[in-house]
């Protein structure tokens, strides 16, 4: 962390990467999908908002989800990733930050996520507590290549600006 307040914008960059998994539910951006089908993990899978929270670990240089949420503890089994999400963000603020932007890309064949986009930003920007206008979602395919290609799972790749004002000793 730094050693005192600035006006520096500091810059995350999380990735997460999730298969498939029948009969589970989907969610993205704490967003349910509608589809038979969610994502095998340890928590609830939203690999969207895990990619942020690594994003936003990163920006502030607080380390990585696997450290602030280990997929080795019970605590953490079937955990809601929105309730991760908050968690982290109280953690930055605590130690003066707040959230400029984050910008995210979701690589998926399926499902089609155009039609949840402006739910998935709106509940992004509630969960962050910035304005809708801050928070950038885009979803792409990867042209039927790889795993995300052959609609095996998703990967998310995000970015979240940190604006660091209010420095505290912890």
């Amino acid at each position: 962390c730094l050693k005192e307040a600035s006006h520096r914008t500091l810059t995350g960059f999380g990735i997460d990467i999730h298969p498939f998994e029948e009969g589970k539910q989907m969610f993205l951006c704490g967003v349910p999908i509608e589809v038979d089908y969610g994502f095998k993990a340890h928590s609830d899978g939203d690999v969207a908002i895990h990619a942020l929270i690594d994003a936003l670990l990163g920006a502030a240089g607080l380390g990585d989800i696997g450290e602030l949420y280990p997929d080795t503890e019970d605590t953490y089994a079937g955990a809601d990733s929105k309730v991760l999400l908050r968690d982290t963000v109280k953690r930055i603020e605590t130690y003066g930050f707040t959230i400029g932007n984050i910008d995210m890309t979701i690589m998926a064949e399926a499902p089609k996520l155009l039609p949840y986009k402006n739910e998935m930003k709106s509940t992004l920007a509630s969960l962050l507590g910035i304005r809708q206008n801050f928070v950038n979602i885009k979803a792409t395919t990867s042209e039927k290549l790889g795993f995300v290609g052959r609609k095996e799972g998703v990967t998310v790749h995000a970015i979240a600006n940190l604006t660091y004002t209010n420095w505290k000793e912890l």
